[in-house]
């Protein structure tokens, strides 16, 4: 059975989640949103590395922006894969 989660991220703690988290409750129950607030350019931020653990084949995963998951394209296609 597939699950549909949500990954969120902001890069300061001046910065707020709440409107990502609201776009993304659309499609993904608050308990599957993970988040960080941290740099993209670092890929073992713990929310991220927390939703790579949970999340497998046929799971759907939800961003407001391909940027919010990291700086550099390459290296988040090789997560992914």
């Amino acid at each position: 059975m597939s699950r549909n989660f949500g990954y969120i991220r902001v890069s300061t703690d001046q910065q707020k989640l709440n409107r990502q988290v609201e776009t993304l409750k659309q499609f993904v129950d608050k308990k599957y949103i993970y988040s960080d607030k941290a740099s993209g350019k670092d890929m073992e931020r713990e929310g991220f590395q927390n939703m790579l653990k949970a999340i497998r084949e046929n799971d759907t995963l939800y961003i407001k922006s391909i940027n919010r998951l990291g700086r550099n394209k390459q290296q988040i296609k090789e997560y992914l894969e």
